[in-house]
């Protein structure tokens, strides 16, 4: 764990597709560093374990009862990694009232954070723009589906090596294209690709990336 002077500020937006590496990388930051983690994606995916609750009825209203009533413990919740819920997860992603909604959680965990990371799909272009440090990780179709039938078995759901990648790709494409804040690559983002790197490599690679960061501001740590 590196310890940062109580003096230091610093946010960084961790963007990607699905299984790409920022999940893990972004905890591995955060715990490194001692920053406040938050994955947004958890957010829509609780939204959509509170639908299919409610037997897939919702509106303005109850999303946005659901998004007052989100703590970080919730989101610690197994039942999110559901395939149900994901595939749902990504259907409402598209709705600009789901979005609004959890925005404005989003906001108000990186606004009482001193040091901070989110991790989504539009956190660098449209959550925290101000990042000081934006980073776009990328992973091949291949490896991004073994990581992810990986989770699925471990979470006892049956599923084959094909039907993943299929979901990958097809979830990948629709937020690339959605016209409400698709998943894009911003100018000043650090491209990382985590195809070839073990868990210790990418730790490396991304503590260096932040050390150097946050030199770059504020001189040595």
């Amino acid at each position: 764990m590196i310890k940062l002077n109580k003096k230091i500020k610093f946010k960084i937006a961790a963007d990607g597709g699905g299984a790409s590496g920022k999940t893990t990388g972004s905890k591995l930051i955060a715990k490194k560093f001692k920053m406040r983690f938050l994955s947004s994606g958890m957010l829509y995916r609780f939204c959509a374990l509170k639908i299919l609750q409610n037997k897939k009825i919702y509106n303005v209203k109850f999303i946005n009862k659901v998004a007052k009533s989100i703590t970080l413990k919730k989101l610690n919740n197994k039942q999110l990694y559901n395939p149900e819920v994901a595939r749902l997860s990504s259907i409402i992603s598209k709705k600009l009232f789901v979005r609004r909604a959890l925005k404005s959680f989003q906001k108000n965990f990186i606004k009482k954070s001193r040091l901070v990371i989110v991790e989504g799909r539009d956190i660098g272009s449209k959550i925290m723009p101000e990042a000081d440090l934006k980073i776009f990780f990328t992973c091949s179709i291949n490896e991004k589906a073994k990581r992810r039938l990986k989770e699925f078995k471990n979470l006892n759901n049956k599923i084959s090596l094909n039907q993943v990648k299929k979901a990958l790709i097809q979830r990948d494409n629709e937020d690339t294209k959605r016209k409400i804040s698709p998943l894009i690559m911003t100018k000043n983002a650090v491209l990382v690709d985590t195809t070839k790197l073990s868990l210790k490599q990418m730790e490396a690679k991304l503590t260096n990336l932040v050390k150097k960061s946050i030199k770059s501001k504020y001189g040595n740590l």
